[in-house]
């Protein structure tokens, strides 16, 4: 009696191990998530030291030349730069006086912006924007602090109390003299500048970004 022989079905497993190589060049050829990590400390850091050296550049001017009308100014080169104590009761540069508690909250509603646009929606691949706004979130810090009144003292004003220390005096002459102003002011005015050359010219600064491997993804074409 004649017993039959087993047979492989060669057919079924050669589709198998075609379906996995399709499979596997299909996940090949998908480029990896771009891993944030790197551009979030990149921001944290601009930001930190940019409203730290804010911080303590208030207050060892104000330790230094006392509060506004108590010193001269003191020339770096007269009569066009010095160094000249001023609170700011407006927004920057002195726009919108007497509004400083509203500017803290739009300050905080702006930070949670900044925040959720490059980290949600990963503005954070590009190196630019990265740059651009850990440089406003720097100056949102420095004033932000000033404006919940943490600097303000029994005995000062009381219009001071949401004020922001201003130190940094530059003119043309006396006709044509800018707003006192501080680092912080000068972070939130690069940063916009940045992010409006960004407007005119987008992806000029993108650049590869950082995958999960730690290697920089290659542009498309």
């Amino acid at each position: 009696m004649n017993q039959a022989e087993p047979t492989t079905d060669h057919s079924d497993a050669d589709h198998s191990e075609a379906d996995h190589s399709e499979t596997g060049r299909s996940d090949d050829a998908t480029p990896a998530p771009l891993s944030l990590v790197g551009r979030f400390w990149i921001f944290l850091s601009i930001a930190v030291v940019g409203g730290g050296l804010d911080l303590w550049s208030k207050a060892a001017v104000f330790r230094w030349r006392g509060l506004p009308t108590q010193s001269d100014i003191w020339w770096v080169w007269e009569p066009y730069f010095g160094i000249e104590t001023a609170v700011n009761i407006g927004a920057v540069f002195g726009v919108g006086a007497g509004q400083g508690t509203f500017f803290a909250g739009m300050s905080v509603i702006a930070a949670i912006g900044i925040v959720v646009w490059l980290f949600w929606f990963r503005a954070a691949e590009s190196m630019w924007l990265t740059v651009a706004l850990g440089m406003v979130g720097g100056g949102i810090i420095g004033n932000l602090y000033d404006r919940l009144g943490f600097w303000w003292q029994t005995g000062y004003p009381d219009q001071w109390r949401s004020g922001v220390r201003d130190w940094i005096l530059w003119r043309i002459n006396e006709q044509w003299t800018w707003p006192n102003f501080n680092i912080a002011d000068s972070l939130l005015v690069v940063g916009a500048g940045m992010l409006l050359y960004q407007s005119f010219f987008p992806g000029q600064f993108a650049g590869p970004a950082v995958g999960d491997d730690g290697q920089a993804d290659q542009p498309t074409t």
